[in-house]
């Protein structure tokens, strides 16, 4: 299994459709970067976020989740409160390949503001608008900049294709369209 370059992820992009839409390059002038980067891609986030209240008293239970402990919010700049958390969904449109996984991590701008993106592995076969979580670890308000770079997604690839794949599992995830909340 190995890491794949600029060029591999150019050429899937294409000939598969694995990012729509696609930048075939990095993208950085006045914005946080996205596009591709030497051995990733970086993905941006939409302006679509459910931000986590206490207004109703609500419980965090992924077994049970509350929707109420969210509020939506659409915008060009979303604040998350001190201390808080936000979900999100990606501007682009992930296809993974049957002999592929990713692993994604947040940006490094973003970090060195206490702000973390936590996304899960994107299996072979899964496809969807890629749900993020945002969390603001500082004790001050977070600003997020919607359809700029919020995480990079590093490709591996397999020497074969998996025995079984998120799309053979009928994965709870398969296909999102939006920001979609914990599912059992």
């Amino acid at each position: 299994m190995g890491l794949k370059s600029d060029s591999w992820i150019r050429k899937m992009a294409v000939e598969h459709r694995m990012i729509e839409p696609f930048a075939d390059r990095q993208v950085r002038e006045g914005v946080i970067s996205y596009g591709v980067s030497s051995y990733g891609y970086d993905i941006r986030v939409a302006d679509e976020y459910k931000i986590f209240t206490n207004v109703f008293s609500a419980t965090v239970d992924p077994k049970a989740f509350d929707p109420r402990s969210m509020v939506d919010f659409k915008g060009e700049v979303c604040t998350i409160p001190p201390n808080s958390f936000a979900l999100a969904r990606t501007v682009e449109y992930m296809r993974i390949p049957r002999n592929v996984l990713t692993v994604c991590l947040g940006k490094s701008t973003y970090a060195r503001c206490g702000i973390i993106v936590n996304v899960t592995p994107f299996e072979p076969e899964w496809e969807g608008y890629v749900t993020l979580e945002i969390s603001n670890t500082t004790p001050l308000p977070a600003k997020i900049y919607s359809n700029e770079g919020i995480a990079q997604v590093l490709f591996f690839e397999g020497d074969e294709p998996c025995e079984i794949s998120y799309a053979d599992k009928k994965g709870k995830y398969q296909r999102q369209q939006s920001i979609v909340l914990p599912k059992l």
